[in-house]
């Protein structure tokens, strides 16, 4: 399971496709991506006719860019000269930042933190970063955002950028056609507080699913969405690997096995060709549906889509990626860097990065100006976007983090749940699978 990656998707309106927006993916989904394009070899020195230039390192398309947040920025400040180097894939842009991080040159002045690399930036990295604690009003972040960037000592070494929080989307013409509640109030009702419940509605639509279809499109999408919303996963709060013990790691499984021993899964695997084109044939009916995902479905099904789905929220408040951005200790322009951090990070600036690609904010402030493209909300038949997101936002329980939760996280989804529902293997053969791969990783 690839924590995160940015695809070089067309940007439409509300365009966050998926991984492409904001890294997002801390799930179970995997991505070939393509060659890394880095635009610079870092580092923010040097100036442009006496003014001081300031590099931002990210992958993917963050959205600042394309917001036109960095013109404006160089309006207000005439003195500064913005440029940002772009690495496509994270598994290239880390390794990169880490060596530069470690030999005290060559960082960019900001450099983004994806979500699936923070817990390691936050415990072998913190003292190459500046607290930016002590430069912001911390309370402006949601608090479990900022937790997931601060050391031991309570240094704060990221900025929160987005976040992930998790709807169900759903194709009601499907749930019409099989006879089951389209209603996304009344959905939202009859599965409150137990993801279960949506795997039992998915038996109920199977009785009578349209030719060709199935509830959803993979046992995997159950077991992140799941995860996201517990207060415990591979790790706990002193750092120790507890997967095999996990509440929530359990509650995950269980859930993702309801559907995997099922004939109510698609058995796509996320982000493959094979689940896009699925998308655009309406083959499923189901997805769990992080804010960045609204962009991706909306280009993936095509005109033929729109007023089809719909969004209801998820059983839990549950969250499924989001990014940081920090400033290393390297830069020559730390001061500057500081401030462009906090402006771009600001409910202003979030809320204009939301507009242009969904990326859902990070800081709450921003969520009474969020406006999602008229197009986008007519695509999913007028649900209220931003209640149903932001409401989740704020509801996410904390959850502690670990260096090695992206293999895991991996070894349970492509190995494990792939062994049960993909070849038929039982529950607890698929576990004993992952369980191997998991030691082999961990070292044990």
């Amino acid at each position: 399971m690839r924590t995160s990656t940015r695809r070089s998707h067309r940007l439409t309106a509300l365009t966050a496709v998926a991984v492409l927006a904001t890294g997002l993916l801390a799930g179970c989904a995997s991505d070939d991506g393509s060659s890394s394009a880095d635009n610079g070899s870092g580092g923010g020195g040097g100036s442009s006719k006496g003014k001081v230039t300031l590099s931002v390192g990210t992958f993917g398309v963050f959205g600042y860019k394309q917001a036109g947040l960095y013109d404006e920025y160089m309006k207000l400040h005439p003195d500064i000269v913005v440029k940002e180097n772009v690495t496509t894939k994270t598994d290239v842009y880390w390794p990169k930042v880490l060596t530069r991080l470690q030999a005290g040159s060559g960082t960019d002045d900001i450099q983004a933190i994806e979500i699936g690399n923070v817990t390691e930036a936050v415990q072998t990295q913190g003292d190459k970063f500046v607290d930016l604690g002590k430069e912001v009003d911390k309370s402006q972040w949601l608090d479990w955002k900022n937790a997931q960037a601060t050391t031991k000592d309570g240094k704060l070494i990221g900025l929160g950028t987005d976040i992930g929080p998790m709807a169900v989307c759903y194709r009601k013409d499907l749930f019409q056609k099989a006879g089951i509640e389209s209603d996304r109030t009344k959905l939202a009702a009859l599965w409150k507080g137990d993801w279960n419940k949506y795997v039992d509605l998915g038996k109920q639509y199977m009785k009578k699913a349209p030719s060709g279809t199935k509830y959803v499109d993979s046992a995997s999408s159950v077991y992140n969405a799941v995860l996201g919303g517990e207060t415990e996963r591979n790790y706990d709060k002193d750092g120790n690997v507890v997967y095999d013990k996990s509440a929530g790691v359990k509650k995950a499984w269980d859930a993702a096995m309801g559907v995997a021993t099922s004939d109510m899964s698609a058995k796509l695997k996320q982000f493959d060709k094979s689940w896009d084109q699925a998308f655009a044939n309406g083959t499923f009916a189901t997805v769990a549906c992080p804010a960045w995902m609204i962009g991706y479905i909306q280009e993936k099904s095509g005109p033929a889509g729109s007023g089809k789905w719909d969004i209801a929220a998820a059983p839990t408040a549950a969250n499924w990626g989001g990014s940081f951005i920090g400033v290393p200790k390297a830069s020559k322009h730390q001061k500057e860097a500081i401030e462009l951090a906090k402006w771009l990070t600001a409910p202003e600036q979030e809320a204009k990065v939301f507009a242009k690609q969904a990326s859902f904010p990070s800081v709450p402030a921003a969520y009474a100006s969020l406006k999602p493209q008229p197009d986008t909300q007519a695509y999913f038949s007028g649900a209220p976007l931003t209640q149903i997101f932001s409401d989740a936002a704020k509801t996410i329980p904390a959850q502690p983090l670990g260096p090695k939760d992206k293999p895991i996280d991996t070894a349970i989804c492509d190995i494990g749940i792939v062994q049960v529902e993909q070849k038929g293997k039982s529950p607890e053969q698929g576990w004993d699978a992952a369980t191997k791969e998991i030691k082999d990783v961990l070292g044990q």
